[in-house]
C-alpha cells in the first residue's frame, strides 16, 4: 500500500457520525435564517479557472491556492473563495435578472494556509450576498441577517465592525508602495506588533504614521471613533469614521450590548472590500466565525458594475462549538431491530418502514441468525427485537438478572 494511502492531507480530516450531524443540522439553521430573510440558494462549481482568483482581484495569495490544469492546460483551482463565483454567477447567468438580488450558499471552500497548522484547508460555508443595493439601509440588512444567524446558533457571539476606508485612507497618505502597503494591512490583521513598529519605524514620521501604529489597538466601544477622531484629521477618512458610528448607534438597538465591538483595526482584504467590514467570533473558537463587508467594486471586473455587500460563516467552526456545549441533538437511537425468519426478508422490510413512518426508529436486521439479531441489538443497546414471520412477535432483549 502505498505510503499516503490512508492519510487525508495536511488541513483535511475525516468527519463522522456528530461531526456530521452537527455540520448538517449548523448549515440547515444558518438556511433557514437566509431563505426565511427572502435570500435564494445558488451553488458554484468546485473546480474555477485560476483567473477568476488572480491575486491582484481576490486578494489571495497564489500558493495559498490548490492549482491544477485541464486536459487543455489551462491552470484551474479548487474553489478558495465563495463571493468571486457568485459575482462571476451574476454577470453571465443572472446578467438581466432583476436587482437587488438576495443570494445564499452552502459549499465548500479550499485554502492552503501555509505553515499555520491547526488551520483548515477545507471549510464548509455558508453566507448571504445582497447584490445591487447600496447605502446604509443594505448594509444594515445584510448585518441584522448575520446576527441573526448566529443568534440560531449560539447567544454568546460578538460582531466587531470597521472600515475598509479608514486604512486605505491613512495607509494612502505613506510613501510606500502597494507591496509595502499590504505588508503593513497584514501586520494589522495579524497584530504582529513587532513587525508593524519595525516596518513603520523606517518611514518618516507623520500624524499618519501614529495612527497606523495604534490601530490594532483602537478597540471597544464608541469610544474608540472620539481617540480616532481626535488623531486623524484627514476629512476622507473621519467621513468613514462618521459612518462605523452610524451603523454602530443602528445595530446598538439589536441590544447586544458589549458584543457589539468597534475595532478599527479590522483591515483584512482590504483590496477585496470597499466601505463597512465586520467579523462574527464565538467563545471556544480562536479564529472568526464570520467575515463579511461592503464590496462595491468587485463587480467592475465582471463588466457587470454593482454595488454589494456579504458575509461567509465558518460552519465547521461553528458546528465544532455547538457540538462541544452538547447544543446538538444526540443522533437518534435505534428503538426497534426488526428479524426476518427464512423467505420472509421483505415483509420485515416493509415492516420496518411502517415503524419508520409512525416515527420510531427502527432498523432491519441484515443477520443470518436471531441470535446474532440478538447479540447485536444488545451490544447497540437496542431493546427490542420484532421477529418477522408467520406471525409477528416483539421481545425484550435486556438481559434478565
Amino acid at each position: 500500500m502505498k505510503n499516503y494511502a490512508k492519510i487525508t492531507p495536511e488541513g483535511t480530516k475525516d468527519l463522522l457520525f456528530e461531526d456530521c450531524l452537527a455540520n448538517r443540522t449548523v448549515s440547515d439553521m444558518l438556511g433557514n435564517v437566509f431563505s426565511g430573510r427572502g435570500f435564494h440558494e445558488v451553488l458554484t462549481p468546485a473546480l474555477e479557472f485560476y483567473d477568476l482568483f488572480e491575486e491582484d482581484v481576490s486578494g489571495i495569495p497564489m500558493e495559498s491556492m490548490y492549482k491544477m490544469s485541464d486536459e487543455k492546460g489551462r491552470l484551474m483551482v479548487m474553489r478558495a473563495d465563495s463571493t468571486l463565483p457568485i459575482a462571476r454567477m451574476v454577470s453571465t447567468r443572472l446578467q438581466n435578472a432583476d436587482k437587488p438580488l438576495r443570494l445564499y450558499y452552502n459549499q465548500r471552500v479550499y485554502r492552503n494556509h501555509l505553515g499555520l497548522t491547526g488551520r483548515s484547508n477545507e471549510v464548509m460555508e455558508a453566507g448571504v450576498e445582497l447584490i445591487g443595493a447600496k447605502g446604509k439601509r443594505a448594509d444594515l440588512e445584510v448585518m441584522s441577517t448575520a446576527i441573526e444567524a448566529l443568534s440560531a446558533c449560539v447567544p454568546d457571539f460578538r460582531i466587531e465592525l470597521g472600515h475598509a476606508g479608514f486604512f486605505r485612507a491613512l495607509a494612502g497618505k505613506l510613501p510606500v508602495s502597494p507591496r509595502k502597503r499590504e505588508k503593513i494591512r497584514f501586520y494589522i490583521e495579524s497584530k504582529n506588533y513587532s513587525a508593524l513598529n519595525s516596518t513603520l519605524d523606517k518611514l518618516p514620521q507623520s500624524p499618519y504614521v501614529d495612527i497606523i501604529r495604534r490601530l490594532p489597538r483602537l478597540f471597544g466601544g464608541i469610544e474608540v471613533l472620539d481617540e480616532a477622531c481626535r488623531l486623524c484629521d484627514d476629512e476622507q477618512a473621519l467621513s468613514t469614521l462618521d459612518y462605523v458610528r452610524d451603523i454602530y448607534n443602528s445595530l446598538s438597538k439589536f441590544g447586544l450590548g458589549s458584543r457589539l465591538i468597534i475595532d478599527l483595526g479590522l483591515v483584512q482584504r482590504n483590496d477585496y472590500y470597499s466601505s463597512i467590514v465586520f467579523s462574527g467570533y464565538v467563545i471556544g473558537s480562536g479564529e472568526p466565525v464570520l467575515i463579511g463587508g461592503r464590496y462595491d467594486n468587485l463587480l467592475d471586473k465582471f463588466d457587470a458594475p454593482a454595488p454589494a455587500i456579504g458575509f461567509g460563516i465558518n460552519v465547521d467552526a461553528l458546528s465544532k462549538v455547538m457540538l462541544s456545549r452538547s447544543s446538538i441533538p444526540p443522533i437518534p437511537k435505534t428503538e426497534v431491530l426488526v428479524h426476518s425468519e427464512e423467505g420472509w426478508e421483505m415483509t420485515a422490510i416493509q415492516y420496518t418502514k411502517t415503524l419508520l413512518q409512525a416515527h420510531i426508529n427502527a432498523e432491519n436486521s441484515v443477520f443470518e441468525t436471531l441470535d446474532e439479531a440478538l447479540a447485536y441489538a444488545r451490544k447497540k443497546g437496542i431493546r427490542k427485537l420484532t421477529v418477522v414471520g408467520e406471525e409477528i412477535r416483539t421481545m425484550n432483549t435486556e438481559v434478565q438478572s
